[in-house]
């Protein structure tokens, strides 16, 4: 049976343009802060929440999205999305106050998550049902190549440009971005004319969560927030143990064994069913976690990003083909904001909640009591999903069978 096309031009452009996205989203996150410190004397909580604040605007942006994406329209909601984020980019050149410097993050975070649900949306609209994820795992591959580049490069810029010039940088990725997204062809969703008028006027909570796609996303929750204790202190831990070198290419091997696994796991995922590929990656995501707990040379810091990729990397993409497959087809866009909504919320609230535990126990201590949680969502996983996805597989193995 020909299986449909996956790597087609709108897919291609799509791609691209996301890259640009989360590049500039890596870029000022992980530079934003000294920013803040530099530019208005910012205090270390002030300056964290210039950071962060970022990610409540995408996430309040999200809600919205999920719900008005088919009602807005999902071309219009991407390019005036689009226009939002470089409109916040352009206003950090007037900033002139801290206060005036949260509220420009938080609308510039508003625009990446309208424009980043808007995108993911269009995506899983165009990959085939049947290779749903595999196709997914191709194109959040944009966000890895982000991840891996972004923290480099805003280190790079930050000790040889000044932010004046950083800001002009990432107003030439915005441009690109928004002209790249004008040549793809957005696939709009089939909606009756009664489900689109319930939409408009509903305010229930199922209005802005998708249901079906709830309970994978709720175990991305405490994955999440283990991934946060990572990119949020890992610089800090490698320092306290002298291994600065290995940490500054952590998310390089993070990117380079996500380049090679994510199509294997995401084909994996569509030919043998969701818990073969969701069970072990929970694993080596705990294993990550232990041997950062342990890490005392630069290689296993390294060993452990790998772990990372084969982990919480195979998580995020083979989550979010679960989450869309779950979901009705006129309700794909909500499926996207609902998964993300729970990972970036894991993400967002794990430092803080992080922070509590680190005085008590030290890093090596938080790693571990983090790897014993994210093991103990095998559980978790197996009641709110894995159960009913290992009950589908074994019907339709008998089905064909009989066939």
């Amino acid at each position: 049976m020909k299986q449909g096309k996956i790597f087609t031009k709108d897919f291609i452009i799509l791609f691209s343009a996301t890259f640009f996205v989360a590049l500039i989203f890596y870029l000022l996150m992980t530079s934003f802060a000294l920013y803040a410190v530099q530019q208005f004397a910012a205090s270390e909580s002030e300056a964290g929440l210039a950071a962060g604040i970022f990610i409540i605007g995408a996430l309040f942006a999200r809600l919205l999205a999920g719900k008005y994406i088919e009602v807005i329209g999902r071309n219009k909601l991407l390019y005036s999305s689009l226009i939002l984020f470089l409109i916040a980019i352009l206003f950090y050149f007037f900033a002139n106050s801290l206060g005036l410097l949260l509220i420009i993050r938080f609308i510039h975070g508003m625009g990446f998550g309208a424009s980043s649900t808007a995108m993911s949306t269009a995506v899983m609209d165009m990959i085939p049902y049947e290779r749903k994820g595999e196709g997914t795992s191709y194109f959040t591959l944009s966000s890895v190549f982000a991840t891996a580049l972004g923290p480099f490069l805003g280190l790079y810029l930050t000790q040889n440009f000044d932010f004046q010039q950083i800001f002009i940088i990432c107003t030439i990725f915005t441009v690109i971005s928004l002209i790249l997204s004008f040549f793809a062809k957005i696939p709009e969703a089939e909606i009756s004319e009664k489900k689109l008028n319930e939409t408009k006027k509903g305010f229930h909570f199922q209005d802005f969560i998708e249901m079906k796609a709830l309970p994978i996303s709720f175990v991305m929750i405490i994955l999440g927030i283990a991934y946060a204790s990572i990119i949020s202190f890992i610089n800090v831990y490698a320092i306290e143990l002298q291994l600065q070198d290995a940490a500054s290419l952590f998310f390089i091997v993070y990117a380079i064994v996500l380049l090679f696994t994510r199509p294997l796991t995401g084909r994996l995922l569509d030919i043998k069913g969701d818990n073969i590929v969701i069970y072990p990656a929970i694993i080596f995501l705990t294993i990550c976690l232990v041997l950062l707990s342990q890490a005392r040379v630069g290689f296993v810091l390294l060993l452990a990003g790998a772990f990372l990729a084969l982990g919480f990397g195979t998580l995020v993409s083979c989550g979010q083909a679960i989450a869309v497959k779950e979901a009705p087809k006129e309700r794909v866009g909500l499926a996207v904001s609902t998964f993300y909504i729970c990972l970036d919320g894991g993400v967002g609230i794990g430092p803080y909640l992080i922070g509590f535990i680190i005085p008590y126990v030290g890093f090596r201590g938080m790693y571990l009591i983090l790897a014993l949680f994210v093991f103990l969502t095998v559980i978790l996983y197996y009641f709110l999903h894995g159960k009913k996805a290992a009950a589908r597989r074994k019907e339709k193995e008998q089905l064909q069978k009989v066939l």
